[in-house]
């Protein structure tokens, strides 16, 4: 088998094989391919797309170039989410102890930010001495033991689209949708769940800016984890404001606390017990959805889902004791807004870069985070406004340069007409 027959075949348009597939990625995760003729393929598959077939054979390809991790000593049905990246997105770290809660056991592997989206990672280590390295065996164990853990994938898991991805990243095929469906997929059933929920984020500050592209993404997933005997669900969700109303990693835990509490916003809560709600049907712990939406109701009230956050955090070996002093900068600036009205607009990704450019976010992977400083959302979609009113917080340590309140400036679009508040969930499929 030759790789110039590949991409003459996808270039015209022709589907590939099983064997065609599974060739190209071992031969490249093994080095014996060079680059300049992946990238070829992958920019073939870009313009001539790939059909559910080939989209099922390459995420199975990739899923086999490494390590899979084996959950079957955990007894019960496990769990896993994963969301496509969003500014402001601390939903797991809801989620994970709502669930655990409820004595449904989840077991995640995370990843950390870059860019204007944060990442998980980063979020949990921002709690002084959280420990996100856990060996296999420590994670399983953790899970047994208190029905949750998240760590940091391992190295050799799915090898494949480690390559893969940081060439796509530099030769202009990652919009591709298959491409990202299979990348996503590999990595989520090479982590060994039986329920797998993906928050599918649409809008200015997700990847997927338009709503089309998150559903045809979300089809494709959703087909591929059936294909692999899962039970799987896809949510499409608005990103054209950030979740919540905090952006950085102390301020997102601080949020996540709130939330557990029984006092964070809306569309944060909402996502949460709804996500949360679906899993407790497929792991069969309750027998509907809307039973599921009052068991994670019942359990933010009891405050039981909040006690299982500290215990998670001290089973990780963090410590978080007095909230009073976990965000601590040397300035708290108010933003305010430059006309009276309503809020019709906040781009979620002048949010995100705001925060990353006062230290709390990377630009390159080498980049050191600050986890104190971000950005606090006083005002959201739908919210009316006067002159001179603060509508943001800004939390630094060292100056805050122009070019950061221009973003702010472009961010916030305000209307004199009434703005309609809409829910944080578009769509949802099985």
């Amino acid at each position: 088998m030759r790789m110039v027959d590949l991409i003459e075949k996808k270039r015209d348009g022709e589907p590939l094989n099983n064997e065609e597939i599974r060739f190209f990625v071992k031969e490249y995760t093994e080095g014996n391919i060079p680059d300049y003729q992946v990238s070829a393929l992958l920019m073939a598959i870009y313009f001539q797309n790939m059909n559910e077939d080939e989209a099922a054979a390459l995420t199975d390809a990739m899923l086999k170039s490494g390590d899979t991790i084996d959950l079957s000593a955990i007894e019960g049905v496990k769990v896993d989410k994963h969301s496509t990246g969003g500014v402001g997105d601390k939903t797991t770290l809801v989620l994970g102890p709502l669930v655990a809660a409820a004595g449904v056991k989840l077991a995640k592997l995370s990843g950390r930010g870059l860019g204007h989206t944060g990442g998980t990672l980063d979020k949990l280590e921002s709690i002084d001495g959280f420990n996100i390295d856990l060996s296999e065996k420590a994670f399983i164990s953790q899970v047994k033991k208190i029905n949750m853990a998240v760590a940091g994938q391992t190295k050799n898991l799915v090898p494949a689209d480690k390559k893969l991805y940081a060439l796509r990243d530099v030769t202009g095929t990652v919009p591709s949708i298959p491409l990202i469906a299979s990348s996503i997929m590999s990595k989520k059933l090479a982590s060994g769940a039986d329920v797998i929920c993906l928050d599918v984020k649409t809008g200015d500050g997700a990847f997927m800016k338009k709503w089309d592209d998150a559903k045809q993404l979300s089809k494709i997933m959703v087909d591929i984890g059936e294909a692999f005997d899962k039970k799987i669900t896809a949510f499409i969700t608005r990103m054209d404001q950030p979740l919540g109303h905090m952006v950085g990693n102390r301020l997102e835990v601080y949020e996540a606390i709130r939330c557990l509490s029984k006092k964070g916003p809306d569309d944060l809560e909402t996502l949460c017990k709804t996500i949360a709600a679906h899993m407790f049907k497929d792991a069969g712990r309750t027998q509907s959805i809307d039973a599921g939406m009052k068991l994670a109701e019942e359990l933010l009230i009891s405050g039981k889902a909040l006690a299982k956050f500290y215990e998670f955090v001290e089973a990780q070996d963090g410590k978080l004791e007095d909230l009073d002093t976990f965000i601590q900068t040397e300035h708290v600036i108010e933003y305010n807004a430059k006309k009276t009205g309503s809020i019709k607009r906040i781009k979620a990704r002048n949010i995100g870069v705001v925060s990353m450019k006062l230290g709390g976010g990377r630009q390159t992977k080498e980049d050191t985070i600050d986890p104190m400083v971000g950005i606090e959302l006083l005002k959201k979609v739908g919210d009316s406004v006067k002159a001179g009113e603060p509508v943001a917080k800004i939390y630094a340590n060292g100056d805050v340069s122009d070019d950061i309140y221009d973003d702010l400036d472009d961010a916030y679009i305000i209307t004199d007409e009434t703005v309609e508040k809409k829910d944080i969930i578009i769509d949802i499929i099985r």
